[in-house]
């Protein structure tokens, strides 16, 4: 109790800094699903729905613990609180919608940044009218047939590894979709970094290794230019 006290007194003294993180239940499209969301001890000026990608599954706990956490997005889901942004990490059963609902009580904007695979969630997402996407290493190729007219999309923010080796996201996929968008997406390019082992998993350039900093800036960033 004097550790939880201790805590609780650090977080109201430091500006930004996250409280606890906090293990809510969405429910979704398998009947059940978890999501850790983070907050910033103030206010929340916006907010983001973070979508990992592969199977999406990331195995989060009821204590708060992940079985996989090796994903950059997973890595890096309290480094907004920093920015005075609240998030929240999705597990794959976890329902897109209900996590922006909820946001909404927590942040006058939100956005859904999407990895990878996970880009294919976002065409479902569209209904419940997100303020902005990011679609970071995404499947861009397979996400565009649902997403309807691009002019009809929020502001939208991609980000790209130069270096992307991934048949499913390579960069210049990033490029087509831009085009098809008329130019209205953004299109952030990130070089650097490490890569090794299979070219479409979280070690490789397609999982930002050595750059997830440089990721995160560029989300808030994009986040705070909304209005």
């Amino acid at each position: 109790m004097m550790r939880q006290l201790l805590l609780a007194a650090l977080l109201a003294l430091v500006p930004g800094l996250a409280s606890a993180e906090e293990v809510v239940d969405l429910g979704g499209f398998f009947g059940g699903g978890k999501a850790l969301l983070n907050k910033p001890a103030g206010k929340a000026r916006a907010g983001v729905v973070l979508l990992t990608g592969g199977d999406g599954y990331i195995g989060i706990g009821g204590d708060g613990s992940v079985e996989r956490s090796g994903n950059w997005i997973v890595r890096t889901r309290a480094a907004y609180a920093r920015s005075g942004i609240a998030s929240i990490t999705l597990d794959g059963g976890a329902d897109p919608n209900k996590a922006i609902e909820l946001m909404r009580t927590i942040a006058p904007r939100v956005v859904v940044v999407a990895m990878s695979r996970g880009a294919l969630k976002v065409p479902g997402t569209l209904s419940t009218r997100p303020d902005g996407i990011v679609f970071a290493s995404a499947m861009l190729d397979a996400a565009k047939p649902s997403l309807g007219d691009p002019a009809g999309l929020p502001p939208t923010l991609i980000i790209q590894h130069r270096q992307d080796s991934c048949r499913l996201t390579l960069p210049e996929s990033a490029i087509a979709f831009q085009q098809w968008t008329g130019n209205r997406a953004r299109l952030l390019w990130i070089d650097g970094g490490s890569s090794s082992g299979d070219p479409c998993q979280a070690r490789a350039y397609h999982g930002f290794i050595g750059r997830e900093g440089a990721v995160v800036s560029a989300i808030t960033g994009f986040v705070g230019s909304l209005r």
